[in-house]
């Protein structure tokens, strides 16, 4: 059977349903990367189909959503240069379009005909045309558009595989949408040519005034398109619906009650369902790694093996069920069409903060990661909310944190209920991210007066009609999120595991020599005493390299009510903050000689040097503040170096949220103390 390979480009509007037909195509096989030169994310996908004897292998990208060839955000500027880019070889576009909002979505569909593409529309939710009463006359709307025409329910992959079909024997249509005897004709010869010049070239009030009368021109030709081959009720019943639950959503008063509660609800469930496979994660990986421990020689690959590798991963792998959670959370969210509404009711807050409700996505996206959060801000056209956006995007909570406050809130709060029915452990994450928000918005009311660019801001959204979350959509984008999250936080937890159990099992000197001979000659006589082994690896411990570079930074932290342990679990989480709960998990194992115990319940019976408990409630919520607030991602300041092109922002950035973690940190512990 002979192979053919078609690269093929998903485009289409937000809200039409781009993403949920590139999953029923794709599933999971999917890769994410970058786009050449840029940050913002980049889906690809592989599907076949076989015709004729013949297998058609489809390498699609899946751009992002965009209204028209003219952009007016970065993100759209990227989709629209990607397709122009010939180095990216685009054989197919299909242009997605909502069968519910047709006129709104032929505008980007005739402009895509015109760029002379092999071409294929597909007519997406038309399972909810037909619920709304609408008719379309799909052979009529084919034959005058010169391209395939297929009708798809994404949502339940009616009309898929039509669809692969259509893109093996897609054509170039041989209609034309603009006007051909306009004066950008005369001038760029074709529209491809036309729409290249306008992406790739300072754009003068002449390129303006064509983009107006391309306009115009093409919506008089949709106006006839729709009322030639579109049927549809004055009233819509879905949309009446969707209406009805607005005016309570949406609502000035419940509106922001209803966020909130959604938000509470939301992290009352992220720990109360996941405690129990988490302690199933923590009971496996020590189970698996006293069966190393007996298996294998005693030895230093033992060593290696049972308290670094397995200690530090075990540290954040336990974590992914809330990080899953919270992920889930937030793809029902924006699958139900009710994000768009918390970023409409948080436009009135936002605007005397310098912010718009553009900004609410990137800032609720920013509680799973700060990274795509980021890229996000493209689609924010005001430059000076753009770079308010970014700067003070870090300080939202985001899923690395998640590991750090899981485990100090369940130090804290081990088994309560606050107001007797919530619980506890819940309300503090809550209160947490809450912080994050306020300390968010109190940024920005400042920075707004030193950020001197003057641009007329305005914040248009469509609202989408409510739906019911699609279950397999949001389970993939769960699992690659997961896989992204396990992956990379994985490779840099393993190499910090490895070199900090090389540093915590070596030292020098003969003080060290004589607690080895000590800690081997106890473990021969098999001394009953567990204390004085423990006591002799703890100084040990101290007297290793890592010990000793914990106490070089100790004064620094002190006030905090940090200890030298702390101190290594800062520095080695900088390149990621996750890495804290996998540091200190290596270190309290390194300092023990029981593998029974995970890492919550030797922090809580860790003493200081005068015998007293370490952890406190001063130093817990000392450390929750440190982390709530510090730049330790070297990932984000790299990306916010990318977007805003200028270290200037950067070393502003950091410098600010590391002043405002340890003033938190410091203020906490001693009015705690």
């Amino acid at each position: 059977m002979q192979n053919t390979h078609i690269k093929v480009a998903l485009l289409g509007n937000p809200n039409a349903g781009k993403s949920s037909l590139f999953n029923a195509l794709t599933g999971l096989n999917q890769k994410t990367g970058n786009y050449s030169g840029v940050t913002v994310d980049r889906y690809e996908g592989k599907t076949s189909f076989e015709q004729n004897n013949q297998k058609f292998i489809f390498s699609i990208v899946d751009l992002p959503g965009i209204y028209s060839l003219f952009p007016k955000s970065n993100d759209e500027e990227i989709a629209c240069k990607t397709l122009l880019d010939e180095k990216e070889n685009i054989d197919t576009v299909v242009v997605v379009v909502d069968a519910t909002n047709l006129k709104r979505n032929l505008l980007l569909a005739t402009q895509l005909i015109d760029l002379k593409f092999k071409t294929v529309v597909a007519l997406n939710m038309i399972d909810e045309a037909e619920s709304q009463n609408i008719k379309i006359d799909i052979n009529g709307l084919q034959e005058t558009l010169g391209v395939p025409v297929i009708p798809v329910d994404s949502r339940h992959r009616v009309g898929v595989s039509k669809l692969k079909e259509a893109i093996v024997n897609a054509n170039v249509s041989g209609s034309f949408f603009y006007d051909l005897n306009a004066d950008f004709i005369s001038a760029y010869k074709t529209y491809r040519e036309f729409i290249h010049r306008n992406l790739f070239n300072l754009k003068n009030d002449v390129e303006q005034s064509f983009e107006n009368a391309d306009k115009i021109y093409r919506f008089n030709t949709i106006n006839y398109l729709m009322a030639k081959y579109v049927k549809s009720p004055a009233q819509l019943s879905r949309k009446k619906i969707s209406s009805k639950i607005d005016a309570v959503t949406t609502h000035k008063i419940f509106g922001y009650a209803i966020l909130l509660a959604v938000l509470f609800l939301v992290f009352q469930f992220i720990f109360y369902v996941s405690e129990t496979p988490m302690s199933w994660i923590e009971q496996g990986f020590l189970q698996f790694g006293n069966f190393v421990s007996e298996h294998l020689p005693k030895g230093q690959l033992n060593d290696l093996l049972v308290n670094g590798v397995i200690a530090g991963v075990s540290g954040v792998v336990m974590f992914v069920p809330q990080i899953a959670f919270l992920f889930l959370f937030i793809g029902l969210l924006e699958d139900s069409g009710y994000m768009a509404r918390a970023s409409f009711i948080m436009d009135r807050i936002m605007r005397p903060f310098g912010l718009n409700g553009r900004s609410v996505i990137p800032l609720i996206s920013g509680t799973a990661c700060a990274v795509p959060s980021i890229m996000a801000t493209r689609s924010i056209s005001n430059v000076k909310e753009r770079l308010i956006t970014i700067f003070i995007l870090p300080l939202i909570s985001c899923s690395a944190r998640l590991p750090v406050y899981t485990l100090l809130i369940s130090v804290l709060y081990p088994d309560s209920k606050f107001l007797g029915i919530f619980n506890s452990k819940g309300v503090a994450l809550f209160s947490l991210y809450l912080i994050g928000f306020a300390a968010s918005l109190i940024t920005a009311f400042f920075l707004k007066r030193f950020v001197k660019i003057k641009e007329t801001s305005f914040f248009i959204m469509e609202m989408p009609v409510y739906r019911f979350p699609q279950w397999k959509s949001i389970g993939i984008m769960v699992y690659n999120k997961v896989k992204v999250f396990i992956g990379e936080a994985g490779k840099i937890i393993l190499a910090i595991s490895i070199v900090l159990w090389f540093l915590s099992s070596h030292g020098f000197g003969k003080e060290y020599e004589n607690l080895q001979a000590q800690k081997e000659k106890l473990q021969t006589e098999l001394v009953q005493d567990s204390l004085q082994l423990i006591n002799v690896e703890t100084e040990l411990l101290e007297q290793s390299y890592i010990g000793k570079l914990g106490k070089v930074v100790e004064p620094a932290i002190k006030p905090l009510g940090f200890d030298w342990k702390i101190g290594i679990a800062l520095i080695t989480s900088f390149a990621a903050r996750e890495v804290f709960v996998g540091t200190m998990a290596t270190i309290y194992q390194s300092g023990s000689g029981e593998n029974t115990e995970g890492i919550k319940e030797k922090i809580l019976r860790e003493r200081d040097e005068n015998g007293n408990l370490r952890y406190t409630k001063a130093v817990c919520w000392s450390l929750l503040l440190f982390y709530a607030f510090a730049m330790q991602c070297m990932s984000t300041l790299a990306v916010v170096k990318r977007e805003t092109k200028s270290w200037k922002w950067v070393l502003a950035q950091l410098f600010f949220m590391t002043a405002l973690a340890y003033g938190s940190a410091f203020a906490a512990f001693q009015l705690l103390s």
